[in-house]
Parts: structure tokens; sequence; C-alpha cells
């Protein structure tokens, strides 16, 4: 895990704890320096999920099991293309914490 600015710092955001967030690091790579990405039902250019303000399950559920992530708002639909959330290797990572009862987690 590490940093990341939900707000870039190429974007002015400070470093602060209210906008600072851990991610993993591809998550992170994946973000670089973006606060929007395009929804892939609208077509429309709209701002990546905060995990300071929004609420993870308003934008996001748990698909096949645990095993993706599927974005239930436009938010949700481009963080989960922009952040590469169903990338091969983190679905199979999920699989096996699924098999050693570790995921998904409890709402």
């Amino acid at each position: 895990m590490e940093f990341d600015h939900i707000i870039p710092e190429s974007h002015d955001g400070p470093t602060t704890r209210a906008n600072l967030w851990l991610a993993c690091s591809r998550c992170n790579n994946s973000k670089a320096d973006r606060t929007h990405a395009i929804d892939s039902v609208s077509q429309k250019r709209v701002r990546l999920f905060n995990p300071r303000k929004d609420k993870w399950d308003a934008h996001f559920r748990w698909a096949d099991g645990g095993q993706r992530i599927e974005g239930k708002t436009a938010i949700g639909r481009a963080t989960v293309e922009a952040l590469n959330f169903n990338l091969r290797v983190r679905v199979m990572a999920r699989r096996l914490w699924i098999d050693a009862g570790w995921h998904p987690p409890l709402s």
C-alpha cells in the first residue's frame, strides 16, 4: 500500500490527511494524475470515486461471488475501468482470498 493524493499534486492537491488515502501501487499507478474518467454507459466524463467522501456500496458491488467489482453508477463504472479493478491477477487473487475465507468484506 502507498499514499495516494485524491486530488493529485499536479492539480494542486495538498499533502494533507483529508487529501490522502492508502491505495495499492497498481491502483495508484493506474490513477496517475487523473481526477476524472469516461463512463462506459453514458460516455460522459465523470469524477473518479473519492474514498474520503463517497460510500463504496453506493457506487460498487461485488460480482461473481466476490471475484469482480462492478460499477453501479457512472462514477463507479468509470473508476472500475480507470483503475483496472478487474485485471486478471486481481480476480485470481480474490478467488484465492474467497477460498481462504477472507473475502468478500462484510458490509
